[in-house]
């Protein structure tokens, strides 16, 4: 019986399940009506009016929700009746096309919510050319466009008040699930037999890495917007506490405590790696298991197994101690890892039993990020407003765009022209190997989509098969558009294809004008990523560089500062990891998108693959550092940790070694060597210490690759 609850219970809070309601709920409306009142006609625009809206939705509190609809309507509505009005005067309506164009994307520039009521705006606008000659007004199709957005959006403010936190909780819960998976990722450098210098394991955990940074950023904004309209709830207050414990498992996670193929030449007939890699995999299910039990409003249990895996550990590390006694150095490495492991437990077992923050601790925490003045919309906009902006040269090129697909359609009176127009706006995307990447799905789900519906139409020739059909495309194409590109564009065009079967139109010359335009539009988009201003992702390669030495740089001397003052989670050190952390994350997808542009020299991709990995190491490293930042450290370390702060820093800043990188290093050896053996007080100085030395071993070769980068993608 149990087992059954829990089962119905997991069903119940599926955000997939929700989601599919919303979407069965709003496409049915959108279709069924109209048919039972019998004015079958009016699905085409009430069903792409929903689809329209469903592409413009963001996740956000219940006010901004509210505000979000009416801005949605009112771009919704400039964009389809200035569509209709100025069709018929082609001069005027190339002038609008393009001019709207332009500034509906420039207005991504304010944030996500703009942007995305942006794109919804140019695809209603899109629609609307589309459908232009289903009616014999003026107003008719702009009015149902309208009123679907308006139904979809009903239904989605009705299913967040019913459940207004059930999208927080989910980020929350993918927050601890990428959580696990890092610590997964981490286990892996705990190898023993590993004889590559963990290259395959270092770049698979930066991946993850970058993974849990974008999910994070994800669950702050979902969580900032829900603390304003429901302070109040303790529950809120509880979920944001969860928040700050997954950032401090993950500070813990990803620090180094000392070189991992070193670990693994030493400890390689020893079983001490495979027990620090068992409990990393351990509170990896751990973090899991949290993730379900936020997602289904339970209590977190802690293992009590923890405890006994702990305490084998400690004594095998005791038992090698007192075997090795050369080994020193190491063996304080491990010691040092067994307590950041231990700290992590710590975090875990005590996850619902913290006293929550108070309201006063939340202001400090969080940095409000949204704009809040029309200095805010003007300054955003103006700073974009240059050529060396990304979003004002895509602008200009989507403006192009359309405008060229306008004149293809004007030249060619191809039947259904403006899917040109359509599929380019949906495949051209800021960069190239974006844009090539959706080319090539655009292209394989729409002669999927042709495969399978031309059959279908006429296996379900009565309308009401096609209405559920209808239904069930439109549902699958919202089911796949963020991970299936392919399968969505596939849906997508089967449900057009029942759409004007329901007006009478064949299935074949549907089929002959839809690849047409699909191969045009995607042609135009390709022609205008590779040669308008193509965004090739080399050229800002050393822009980002800078940017993350400046990051790295700024993390070390805000620990540094902490040590002095002492811990503390304030927003400036938050802000700060957390940039570090994104800049890696912007550099690795940044290469990644540079190994699928053409002519790229092969030699920068690997320059900038290795320093990636080094990047990672140094922030693993800086981390660590932070995560011992409330230990007592001597004052003559302290000073040490100054100034090779300031040489670091300098270092990175003007990205060549000089002249004293030698005998700083020798004094760092030769100060770990006299504090070595001494109590504990003095090992939390060689932790310090030694994590500062292990930044100098990599400083030389990371400048290096530096120098080597900016030369070559010059």
């Amino acid at each position: 019986m149990q087992t059954i609850l829990l089962t119905l219970r997991k069903v119940f809070y599926s955000s997939n399940l929700i989601f599919s309601i919303r979407m069965l709920i709003s496409l049915t409306g959108s279709t069924l009506v109209p048919w039972y009142l019998g004015y079958v006609s009016l699905v085409i625009p009430l069903t792409l009016g929903v689809v329209a809206a469903g592409l413009s939705e963001i996740d956000t509190r219940l006010l901004s929700r509210c505000i979000n609809i009416v801005l949605t309507l009112v771009c919704f509505a400039i964009a389809t009746f200035s569509v209709e009005l100025l069709f018929d005067f082609p001069l005027l309506f190339i002038i609008g096309l393009v001019c709207s164009t332009f500034i509906f994307i420039m207005l991504g520039s304010l944030g996500q919510r703009y942007g995305v009521i942006a794109f919804g705006s140019l695809l209603i606008a899109a629609y609307t050319m589309l459908g232009h000659n289903l009616f014999n007004d003026n107003y008719t199709l702009p009015c149902f466009l309208l009123l679907g957005a308006l139904w979809y959006n009903v239904v989605a403010l009705i299913e967040s008040i019913i459940q207004p936190i059930r999208t927080t909780q989910q980020t929350l819960t993918d927050c601890f699930i990428k959580l696990a998976q890092y610590l997964d990722a981490k286990a892996a450098m705990f190898d023993p037999d590993e004889t590559d210098r963990f290259s395959r394991q270092t770049l698979e955990l930066t991946e993850s890495n970058n993974q849990l940074i974008a999910v994070f950023n994800q669950t702050k904004r979902s969580l900032f917007n829900r603390l304003k309209s429901y302070r109040g709830q303790s529950y809120i207050r509880k979920m944001l506490s969860y928040y700050f414990v997954a950032q401090d498992i993950h500070e813990r996670a990803s620090s180094s405590h000392g070189d991992y193929q070193a670990l693994s030449k030493q400890f390689k007939h020893s079983d001490i790696l495979f027990r620090f890699a068992r409990i990393l995999n351990l509170q990896a299910k751990a973090c899991a298991k949290l993730a379900l039990s936020i997602k289904l409003n339970q209590t977190y249990q802690h293992d009590p197994l923890f405890a006994r895996y702990f305490a084998y550990l400690e004594e095998a590390i005791n038992q090698y101690q007192a075997n090795n006694h050369s080994h020193s150095l190491l063996i304080k490495s491990l010691q040092n890892l067994l307590q950041n492991l231990q700290s992590i437990d710590l975090l875990l077992a005590n996850i619902d039993t913290e006293q929550h923050l108070s309201k006063e601790q939340e202001n400090n925490q969080l940095v409000d990020e949204e704009l809040t003045s029309f200095y805010d919309f003007f300054a955003k906009i103006k700073h974009n407003l240059t050529i060396k902006s990304a979003l004002f040269r895509h602008a200009i090129r989507m403006s192009v765009v359309l405008f060229v697909g306008y004149m293809v359609i004007a030249f060619s009176h191809l039947s259904h022209g403006y899917w040109i127009i359509l599929t380019s706006l949906f495949v051209c995307q800021p960069n190239y190997s974006t844009t090539k990447y959706r080319l090539k799905l655009r292209v394989l789900g729409t002669i999927l989509g042709i495969i399978v519906g031309i059959p279908l139409t006429y296996l379900f020739p009565t309308v009401e098969a096609q209405l559920i059909l209808i239904i069930l495309t439109g549902w699958l194409f919202f089911l796949f558009k963020n991970s299936q590109y392919a399968y969505a564009t596939a849906f997508i065009t089967l449900l057009v294809f029942f759409s004007f079967s329901l007006i009478g139109e064949s299935s074949i010359e549907v089929a002959v004008s839809r690849i047409i335009a699909t191969l045009i539009g995607c042609f135009i988009a390709w022609f205008a990523v590779s040669f308008i201003w193509p965004d090739w992702k080399f050229r800002n390669l050393s822009k980002l560089v800078d940017r993350v030495c400046h990051d790295d740089s700024h993390y070390l001397a805000l620990i540094g500062h902490q040590y002095l003052t002492g811990k503390s989670n304030d927003p400036q050190y938050r802000v700060a990891r957390r940039a570090a952390h994104d800049s890696n994350a912007d550099l690795s997808s940044l290469i990644s998108l540079m190994t699928k542009e053409p002519h790229m020299n092969p030699a920068v991709i690997d320059s900038g693959f290795r320093l990636l990995t080094l990047n990672h190491t140094l922030i693993s490293y800086l981390s660590t550092l932070g995560a011992h930042r409330d230990k007592q450290v001597s004052e003559q370390t302290l000073e040490l940790f100054d100034d090779l702060t300031v040489y670091i820093i300098n270092m990175l800043t003007v990205k060549q070694l000089d002249t004293e990188y030698q005998p700083i290093k020798q004094s760092v050896a030769n100060y770990i060597e006299s504090i070595s053996n001494n109590d504990d007080q003095i090992n939390n100085d060689l932790l310090v210490i030694q994590q500062l030395a292990l930044i100098l071993d990599i400083l030389p070769e990371i400048v290096s690759l530096i120098g080597e980068l900016d030369i070559k993608s010059v």
